[in-house]
């Protein structure tokens, strides 16, 4: 092999670009220079050689003499183009720390990306609030990965260009070595700043020029903070889906660009929204230990605000039924185009969860919870059978939130109060992503949120459209963040578990489905986006103004209510049934809670003798009280109850909590009394 034929041996690269065979050797293995294997030797082209040696830059300037295609680049959107451009102009212009916010669904990984070029003067760290997140920008910055790296896929760098990097890597495995030859480190908060000692501290104060910082409302928390003052000297961007901080400390940062969500909704980045609420014209409440009280609409309107009466509704198994066919009506709509469309729900907890989905189940759709108290064996297969589209619904308890990307996800069936902004957008971003790219007319473009009125949620609603209309002091409001105070019950764990629930809807009848779009588009701005249009058809663009005019609707419309989904009885009886197992080993926990006792305790078994029991521990005796307490208010086993019968213990389970919590307390005085 001679440097005649285009082709150099080992020796003879090391020589032609001055540098040790140990060296030149290594970097053939690792990838970081062209080369090829022939046998158990290593060759390498000179041309390719040439056109490495002009690429490779010294890692201090990588990023500021990179050759990268940005502005122009129509392969690129626009909320990516734009937000790297202020960035660039922020930063050029001395400044520190900038805030850029853009919806989910329009490319913020890409924004991301994009950001280090021509702004970095070193290495740059990002950073992910969670696993899913982390995992996604590892794969769209990885050079290596073909089909997902967002450089090759946008045009943004050639192939030429990456042979000397941008080189990725995460703190997964390697140690400071590996992140030292790397030009972009990715990583989640909780693996940097948990162990302080194991990477943390390890990198020198001045190993970033740049830090990502992405889903950055979490940037106020300590964690993040930490990470931050660590690298005092290097520039700090925080790119968030939505604006608003999950605790009450402040951002630290300017607002350098604001992507507003109509502009995304115009340009098909993400779905055109629709709320609807289901609209009684009287409810009936009433609480655990009195009689009901009919309300009208109007003091519905007026009583929404109050939390008593927003929780009481999100909990009412009637009101629920109403939004559990409202949200079905609306996924029947969509899947008319056939696609598979798919319904995500949140409840108030794990126990409100598993009662929606038996609601869901008995009309006949396949329905499933998440939550965190799952094994990660139990989520991964819920989550693969949404993915492969067996499961017609989702319900969701604290999980699916920042990173979880499945654009099938068109319904959003809200079955609990939000009280602030901020987790109510991220809950409805969750079917906000398009399921067909840059259409913003396809049928299969459209998303609804289906919640009752009586849950104060179009309140939420209002305040995002204030936020989109740049209403500068509700911005400094929701940066500032007002969050409710945690009653200190809940907080120090004092707080007693309930069976059932203190409010009671008896009866509603509801007249009316109230909608209005999520997103507010102005006047002008459809008119110019139709003109455009139009013109393009080659029609007369001087008539869209007047088509707009035509077709103006109020921003809400009152529609007639859904009709009710019909109920399996055999689906409605298994789905009791099932409730009541559930409910039985939820309410042995709450007997302990009540009698304070410890699940691994034996003082039902070895000392409350009076109770006659032979479970192995406190919670097998609970449980053994509470289903025989259930048989009792049945009457029969449970193979002959019926459905009604069923429902008439679940709807009382707060009475038979009191007579089992009297029965052990009177065991635990006979206990003392003799003890003594």
């Amino acid at each position: 092999m001679t440097e005649l034929d285009g082709w150099l041996s080992l020796e003879e690269t090391a020589t032609y670009l001055g540098m040790g065979k140990t060296a030149l050797y290594a970097m053939a293995r690792e990838g970081r220079i062209p080369a090829r294997k022939i046998g158990k030797k290593w060759i390498f082209e000179k041309s390719g050689l040439d056109q490495w040696v002009r690429t490779a830059r010294p890692l201090q300037s990588f990023f500021l003499d990179a050759d990268f295609k940005i502005d122009g680049n129509d392969h690129l959107r626009d909320p990516q183009r734009e937000g790297y451009l202020r960035t660039y102009e922020f930063f050029r212009a001395g400044k520190n720390k900038a805030i850029l916010q853009i919806p989910v669904g329009c490319g913020k990984t890409g924004l991301a990306s994009l950001l280090p070029f021509g702004i970095s003067g070193g290495r740059v760290i990002v950073i992910a609030p969670n696993l899913t997140i982390k995992d996604g920008l590892y794969e769209a910055m990885d050079i290596t990965n073909r089909q997902k790296c967002f450089w090759r896929k946008s045009g943004v760098l050639s192939a030429d260009q990456m042979l000397s990097g941008p080189l990725a890597c995460t703190l997964d495995s390697g140690n400071l070595s590996i992140a030292t030859k790397s030009h972009i480190v990715i990583t989640n908060v909780h693996q940097l700043a948990t162990n302080v000692e194991k990477w943390l501290t390890q990198f020198p104060d001045d190993f970033f020029d740049m830090i990502i910082v992405d889903e950055a409302h979490h940037s106020a928390a300590a964690s993040w903070q930490k990470v931050i003052e660590r690298f005092p000297k290097a520039k700090v961007v925080l790119l968030t889906a939505t604006p608003f901080r999950s605790d009450r400390q402040e951002l630290d940062g300017e607002l350098v660009f604001r992507y507003p969500f109509r502009n995304a909704t115009l340009k098909g980045y993400i779905k055109r929204l629709k709320a609807s609420y289901v609209a009684p014209s009287t409810i009936e409440l009433g609480f655990s230990d009195a009689g009901g009280k009919t309300y009208t609409l109007e003091e519905v309107l007026k009583l929404k605000e109050e939390e008593w009466f927003s929780r009481g509704v999100a909990l009412a198994r009637l009101c629920n039924k109403h939004i559990v066919d409202s949200s079905l009506q609306k996924l029947e709509e969509l899947r008319q185009s056939g696609t598979q469309h798919q319904l995500i729900a949140v409840a108030c907890s794990i126990n409100h969860a598993r009662e929606i989905r038996s609601l869901y189940l008995e009309r006949g759709f396949n329905a499933d919870v998440i939550h965190s108290k799952q094994t990660e064996d139990e989520q991964e297969a819920i989550l693969a059978a949404l993915r492969n589209g067996s499961l017609d619904c989702i319900i969701q308890v604290q999980m699916l939130g920042e990173g979880f990307d499945h654009p099938k996800l068109s319904v959003a069936a809200i079955f609990r109060p939000f009280r602030s902004l901020a987790p109510y957008i991220q809950f409805v971003g969750r079917v906000m992503r398009v399921v067909v790219q840059n259409d913003p007319g396809h049928p299969d473009n459209i998303g609804h949120i289906v919640t009752h009125l009586g849950m104060n949620l179009d309140a939420r609603l209002k305040e995002f459209k204030q936020f989109e209309n740049d209403d500068q002091a509700f911005w400094d409001k929701v940066i500032g963040g007002d969050e409710p105070e945690v009653p200190q019950a809940v907080l120090d764990g004092t707080t007693r578990l309930r069976a059932g629930d203190q409010v009671i809807v008896h009866g509603e009848v509801v007249d009316s489905l109230w909608e209005e779009d999520f997103t507010s588009v102005e006047d002008e701005q459809i008119i110019a986006d139709l003109r455009e249009r139009l013109k393009l058809l080659g029609l007369d663009d001087s008539k869209a103004e007047e088509m707009v005019r035509l077709a103006q609707q109020s921003p809400v419309r009152k529609n007639s209510p859904t009709a009710p989904f019909m109920v399996q009885p055999q689906r409605e009886w298994e789905e009791a049934r099932k409730r009541m197992q559930e409910q039985a080993k939820r309410l042995a926990n709450v007997l302990l809670n009540h009698v304070e006792l410890k699940q691994t305790g034996t003082e039902m078994v070895y000392k409350y003798k009076t109770l006659k029991l032979a479970g192995r521990n406190n919670y097998v005796c609970a449980l053994m009280m509470v289903n025989k307490e259930m048989e009792k208010r049945l009457g029969k086993e449970r193979q002959q109850a019926t459905t009604e019968e069923f429902r008439s213990v679940l709807d009382n389970l707060d009475d038979l909590l009191q007579v089992l919590v009297r029965r052990v307390r009177k065991a635990k005085a006979v206990y003392e009394k003799i003890d003594s």
